[in-house]
C-alpha cells in the first residue's frame, strides 16, 4: 500500500467533511484512501446527533474514505477500532500517556474529551448469487474531529480540552490532519493483513476507565459498575454483581 499516493484535500469551510465526502461517493468522485479535511466546519457532526464545534483554523476536522472489503458489515467494530487506535496514537504522540480511547471512539486526556469519530457507511443491497446474499459494505467515511489550537469552548461542553492547552504549544491543524492521515491509512491496511485480536488487545490496554468504577445511565437508571474491557464485537465489558455486555448507544457516561 503507497500511503503517499492519497488525495488530501483542504477546504476553507464546509458544513461537514463527512457530508461532503459522502456527496463525493454518491457522485462516483471518491477512492479508498481519498481525505478531506477543513479548516472550518459550520455543522460538523458527532456521535447520536450531536453537533461537533469547530473554530477556524484550531482544530481538525477530517474525513477519510475506507473501502472496508473484506471486513463485512456485521464487523463494523473491527474498524472503528482500528481508527481509535490511529487517533489516540497520534494525541499521544504529543500530549503523553495520559491519552486514553473511551468507549466506543472518543479520545480522552484525563478525564476531558480531546476528540472524536463518526463513521458513517455506505452499504449495497445483497447479491442475488447463492454464495453472495450478504449486503456488501462499500465505503465508509471516517469522520475524525480533535482539538488542536481551541482555546474557548462551547458553554455546552463541560469537559473539553484541546492540545494547546495541554502542551502550551500551538500547532498547524493542516499538516497535523495530514499525519493522521497516513497514520490511519497505516492502520487499515494492517486492519486487512493481521489477526483483529492484536488490534483489539491494543485497544483494551489503552481503554479509559479499565477496572475502575463508573457511572453509567441506561434509560434514566444511573449505576455503578466496574469496566471491565470491549469484546470482539464491541460490546462494553462491565462487572458489578453480575457481568454486563452494553451495546453501542445502550448506555451513557455519566461523567
Amino acid at each position: 500500500m503507497h500511503l503517499f499516493n492519497y488525495a488530501f484535500t483542504v477546504l476553507d469551510s464546509v458544513d461537514s467533511t463527512n457530508n461532503y465526502a459522502m456527496a463525493k461517493v454518491h457522485a462516483g468522485l471518491a477512492n479508498h484512501g481519498d481525505g478531506w479535511f477543513a479548516h472550518h466546519q459550520t455543522a460538523g457532526k458527532g456521535q447520536r446527533g450531536k453537533k461537533w464545534h469547530t473554530g477556524k483554523g484550531n482544530n481538525i476536522a477530517l474525513s477519510i474514505i475506507i473501502t472496508p472489503s473484506p471486513l463485512l458489515v456485521s464487523e463494523q467494530f473491527k474498524l472503528s477500532a482500528a481508527i481509535a487506535i490511529d487517533c489516540w496514537d497520534f494525541f499521544r504522540g504529543y500530549a503523553g500517556e495520559d491519552t486514553k480511547i473511551k468507549w466506543p471512539n472518543d479520545i480522552y486526556w484525563r478525564d476531558r474529551k480531546a476528540g472524536g469519530i463518526l463513521i458513517e457507511n455506505v452499504i449495497g443491497k445483497p447479491g442475488k448469487e447463492k454464495h453472495h446474499n450478504r449486503s456488501k459494505w462499500k465505503y465508509a467515511i471516517a469522520g475524525i474531529g480533535i482539538n488542536i489550537n481551541e482555546t474557548e469552548f462551547d458553554r455546552s461542553i463541560s469537559n473539553a480540552v484541546s492540545l494547546k492547552q495541554i502542551t502550551g504549544n500551538h500547532f498547524q491543524p493542516e499538516e497535523l490532519a495530514r499525519e493522521l492521515q497516513q497514520k490511519v491509512l497505516k492502520k487499515i491496511d494492517a486492519l486487512f493483513n493481521y489477526p483483529f485480536q492484536e488490534i483489539l488487545d491494543e485497544y483494551n490496554g489503552n481503554l479509559y476507565k479499565i477496572n475502575q468504577p463508573v457511572r453509567l445511565k441506561k434509560s434514566n437508571i444511573k449505576f455503578e459498575t466496574i469496566v471491565k474491557g470491549v469484546t470482539p464485537a464491541g460490546q462494553l465489558y462491565t462487572t458489578d454483581r453480575i457481568d454486563n455486555f452494553f451495546d453501542f448507544g445502550e448506555v451513557e457516561w455519566v461523567l
